[in-house]
């Protein structure tokens, strides 16, 4: 995972601070740096949580500029989307594939996220590599500021965090199930005229799932296995 850094411009709210470090806490990441911030009380220390080291430890700063110093990648965060190529400072990536795109990195990360009413200003905006956006309603896309950095914070860790999918079936194995599965329907003496329906049925709700190769095997020895013995009227044997 990338080392993250949360840099938050002028939060106006200290209860938002306190529960940004809950976050931080939340997801592993340490270092939060706040430039200009309102008054940090017992009103933040209460919402961090255990949290409270990462906000006693929270650096302050003067500038951006100052905040993301040593960073490899500075990304911005905005909840208004651009459309089209004009605006290009606006245009933003979704979290998620950003998360996707910074899993492998092993460098610095500044995620900067601006205040409560108006976000980052455009001066601060351009000092940004890039920007980020959480997809959100397009009748109220702009999020609680804390709830913003859990969010992203949230995919950063989930990016690096959750174990590879396993290798699905391929399509020739796939279609052996269904083979397999029309063979149990035909040794059942299951109704003609139902056949078809019930095997769409059970095509898609294979696909929804997506099982894995393992999976697929298994539930075809079932299949197999119960089609051959219906149809021997023999006891199942455990194979060798």
């Amino acid at each position: 995972m990338a080392d993250i850094r949360v840099v938050v411009v002028a939060p106006k709210f200290e209860g938002n601070v306190g529960a940004i470090a809950r976050c931080c806490a939340n997801f592993d990441v340490k270092e939060l740096y706040l430039v200009n911030p309102c008054e940090i009380g017992e009103t933040a220390l209460n919402r961090s949580k255990h949290g409270s080291e990462i906000l006693e430890n929270a650096v302050i700063c003067t500038s951006m500029e100052e905040a993301t110093e040593g960073c490899f990648l500075v990304a911005g965060t905005s909840g208004t989307i651009t459309k089209g190529d004009k605006n290009f400072a606006r245009i933003p990536v979704p979290v998620r594939e950003f998360a996707e795109q910074t899993r492998a990195y092993d460098e610095k990360i500044a995620i900067v996220f601006g205040r409560e009413d108006i976000g980052l200003l455009q001066t601060e905006l351009n000092r940004c590599d890039l920007l980020i956006t959480i997809p959100a309603g397009d009748e109220y896309p702009v999020m609680n500021l804390s709830h913003s950095v859990g969010v992203v914070l949230y995919e950063m860790f989930q990016a690096c965090h959750v174990p590879p999918k396993c290798e699905p079936a391929d399509g020739s194995e796939k279609e052996r199930m269904f083979q397999y599965f029309g063979d149990l329907l035909d040794a059942v003496g299951y109704p003609e005229n139902r056949r078809e329906t019930t095997a769409v049925m059970f095509r898609r709700m294979m696909g929804r799932s997506i099982p894995t190769k393992n999976e697929y095997f298994t539930i075809m020895g079932v299949l197999g296995d119960a089609a051959r013995l219906i149809r021997s009227g023999g006891k199942w044997e455990q194979k060798r």
